[in-house]
């Protein structure tokens, strides 16, 4: 099928999902978060909470990394002890897009971007490109709970435009989501590495590259899952109005099937996760806001992108689903930007079974719902 006319189906399908899963918000009965956002009657503000993501480690503690930094807390995410991860933490700088896991054999790992090799980004609108920009991809892992760690491995130097997910398989292999920039013209692929022996090496998948220009241009920020038949299944931030997907049968080494999925998105990355009852639960933001079918739009200049897109950010919804992503609960939006500029980038920790932590990279929303509330 070609570029053009997956783009055309992925409009109609998310046109489509957009009139069919509409949850009205009721704003009467939610209330105002501290940084001005609304969030929904039965969402819970977590005041201080730090970013994310989070692990929860073998004796309880809960675990996440900031800059150069692990942090540690014992009490629920009220206070912090600090451990440094790098040899040399001048030469770091952990990007705000991230991953992090704790793998059965109690090995913490961690993957990001370094920011202090970010280099030679040059956008030039004559040729629609950054030729060599440069942010690499790390993994890093913790032999002890996150209180020291190995030295860190660098993956490629090609510019990645976010690291998202991270997961373990049925079988013990470690894969996490990221991305490489592709040159004339300038666009965004995805790619995954995986692991067998934790972290210890990794092994590059197959790179997703469905075409597109721009600096936004392309399929971007990933997240997986595996589904109960043993495949993983990928879903791709795109601008052609709904999440792409696509399969790996052999834990992220090669993917396939791409295609439009019915799920109605925004260009902004969503996140997947499968709870500890067995559903899956998807935190993303729609293409539209709640109840309409329009949103201005960015792109279609072969600068940001080659066709418009919706870039709406100012909702976070929130869906389950118990029959591997065949279908989904209605959409509920939870939050809502308010006073922020937008909400988006989410992460989401199951904090003790059916509790659900969701913060934000972008905005200050650090909340905690129960699966049984949002479950129609």
């Amino acid at each position: 099928m070609k570029i053009a006319h997956r783009i055309k189906v992925a409009s109609l399908l998310a046109l489509m999902a957009s009139g069919s899963l509409l949850a009205q918000i009721n704003k009467d009965a939610g209330k105002t978060t501290a940084s001005g956002s609304w969030i929904a009657e039965n969402v819970q503000e977590i005041p201080g909470l730090k970013m994310g993501p989070f692990v929860r480690l073998a004796d309880g503690s809960i675990l996440t990394v900031d800059k150069t930094k692990s942090l540690i807390s014992k009490d629920d995410g009220k206070t912090w002890t600090e451990y440094t991860i790098f040899k040399d933490p001048a030469k770091f700088e952990i990007s705000d897009e991230r991953a992090l896991i704790r793998t059965k054999r109690n090995v913490i790992i961690l993957a990001c971007m370094n920011l202090k090799e970010r280099a030679n980004w040059n956008w030039q609108k004559e040729i629609s490109d950054s030729p060599d920009a440069k942010l690499p991809t790390y993994a890093v892992r913790s032999l002890d709970g996150g209180k020291t760690w190995q030295d860190a491995q660098k993956l490629h130097d090609d510019w990645t435009g976010a690291i998202r997910d991270m997961i373990e398989t049925k079988d013990g292999s470690i894969v996490f989501t990221s991305m490489m920039m592709r040159h004339n013209p300038g666009r965004h692929s995805v790619l995954t590495y995986s692991s067998k022996n934790d972290g210890k090496t990794w092994t590059r998948s197959t790179i997703i590259d469905l075409g597109g220009t721009g600096h936004h241009g392309g399929v971007t920020e990933a997240t997986l899952e595996q589904l109960k038949d043993g495949r993983l299944w990928l879903l791709l931030r795109t601008n052609w109005g709904t999440f792409w997907e696509a399969y790996s049968k052999d834990d992220g080494v090669t993917w396939n099937s791409f295609n439009p999925t019915n799920i109605s998105a925004s260009s902004a990355p969503g996140l997947l996760k499968r709870l500890q009852d067995g559903k899956l639960v998807l935190v993303w933001n729609r293409r539209f806001p709640d109840g309409q079918v329009s949103y201005k739009l960015s792109g279609g200049d072969n600068q940001w992108s080659e066709i418009p897109a919706s870039n709406h950010r100012d909702e976070l919804s929130i869906a389950f689903s118990d029959d591997e992503g065949k279908s989904w609960s209605k959409p509920v939006v939870f939050a809502e930007r308010g006073k922020q500029p937008r909400i988006s980038y989410p992460y989401v920790f199951e904090e003790k079974p059916g509790v659900l932590w969701i913060t934000v990279m972008q905005g200050e929303l650090r909340v905690k719902l129960n699966e049984k509330d949002f479950l129609r």
